[in-house]
């Protein structure tokens, strides 16, 4: 990226906006462990210096992405999305961040794009699940047949959450559209500065969306739902579908499911994920759904909505002890307002939530259960038969 497309990205997220004010830093999950990052002074750099000097700083690689900072900047500095354009250029000119897992899953990714190998990810489609390979109603599962295969280790069994997403969807009457050849939809690539391989994806990915006839596709992923809801279309431009996130539209139907619900006793707490909750602005409708669970009771954590912290880890890199910090934090806030589960509604705050809960920092009095969202709606409904 250029100088002058560098400065431009500046001028479009209103960085040289910022008034010092110290608020992005002050409110930084990332901040409040390591005192070496600091939002204001990478925008004070990038101002000041040459800015593609600053895309050599392996600093632009700390950001969480998570958005807090957007929220109480007086000036409107758009700080994650001024992250994503500045990786862009750090990965040409090859300052790469650490990633977790050894780089598997960013290699299956970038497999995803390039390979024409057929993929055998239908295994998890079990006899009682009705899915169909034509129809108006799409979901798009995600890389949860990959997690799967990856994190078995820590009991974390993600596949559940699709498998309760297709058994939710047949009680209303739908059998999904469930794609056999379906690809990643390339968010992490996108924030870890790989832009062409993304666009490779964002355009497999819509095409192949396209052919199945769908004309609403439902995600119960985040970062699924922002990607083909947002990126996607700077990509493609008109997707020829519709995207929903799928408790917006459980929660237009949440009294026919009701009805069909069994008990369940259990108290919880939700989390916001952050690509949900500040970039896309759904809040309501997973606590709606939560609430009309029979014995469900729900306590709210002191830092939730807006103001929520996120889960401390972005796109499978840079994950580290300040990650797992924040991690602990948010699993013993649940903990503190009387929670027994701490419900999320993103598979990677499930997974890291999940993986922190493996560690000794939480004592085993103080542990809660993690559950995603979709999967206790699927028990409660099962538990009415």
């Amino acid at each position: 990226m250029a100088d002058a497309q560098l400065h431009k990205k500046l001028v479009l997220t209103n960085a040289f906006r910022c008034l010092e004010c110290g608020k992005c830093t002050a409110t930084c999950p990332i901040s409040r462990y390591n005192g070496s990052y600091s939002p204001r002074r990478l925008i004070g750099r990038m101002i000041s210096q040459d800015p593609a000097n600053v895309a050599l700083d392996p600093a632009v690689w700390t950001c969480l992405t998570c958005g807090l900072c957007n929220t109480r900047c007086p000036s409107d500095v758009k700080y994650s999305i001024l992250t994503k354009e500045l990786r862009a250029e750090a990965a040409r000119l090859q300052n790469l961040p650490t990633i977790t897992h050894g780089g598997a899953l960013q290699a299956t990714m970038r497999l995803h794009a390039t390979s024409e190998q057929p993929q055998d990810r239908m295994g998890w489609v079990t006899d009682d699940l009705k899915v169909a390979e034509k129809g108006e109603w799409g979901y798009f599962v995600g890389c949860l047949p990959y997690y799967e295969a990856f994190f078995s280790d820590i009991d974390a069994n993600p596949i559940k959450i699709a498998q309760s997403v297709v058994r939710v969807l047949n009680e209303l009457g739908i059998e999904p559209v469930v794609m056999k050849d379906e690809r990643c939809c390339g968010h992490d690539l996108l924030w870890g500065g790989d832009v062409k391989t993304f666009k490779m994806l964002a355009e497999r990915n819509v095409k192949m969306i396209r052919e199945t006839g769908v004309k609403k596709i439902l995600t119960a992923c985040p970062e699924c739902y922002r990607t083909l809801e947002v990126d996607y279309r700077e990509v493609v431009g008109k997707l020829g579908f519709e995207v929903i996130y799928i408790t917006e539209f459980l929660a237009d139907v949440s009294a026919q499911l009701a009805e069909k619900m069994g008990e369940i006793k259990q108290t919880v707490s939700y989390q916001d994920p952050c690509r949900l909750g500040r970039q896309m602005g759904i809040y309501d409708s997973p606590r709606k759904m939560l609430n009309i669970v029979p014995g469900l009771e729900f306590k709210e954590q002191a830092k939730h909505g807006v103001g929520a912290i996120c889960c401390g880890t972005s796109s499978w890199q840079n994950c580290d002890a300040t990650s797992k910090r924040i991690q602990t934090d948010r699993l013993l806030g649940a903990k503190a307002v009387g929670a027994d589960t701490l419900v999320t509604s993103c598979p990677k705050c499930y997974i890291h939530f999940k993986c922190a809960l493996q560690g000794e920092s939480i004592p085993e009095d103080q542990k809660v259960e993690v559950k995603d969202l979709i999967v206790i709606l699927a028990e409660a409904l099962n538990g009415k038969k």
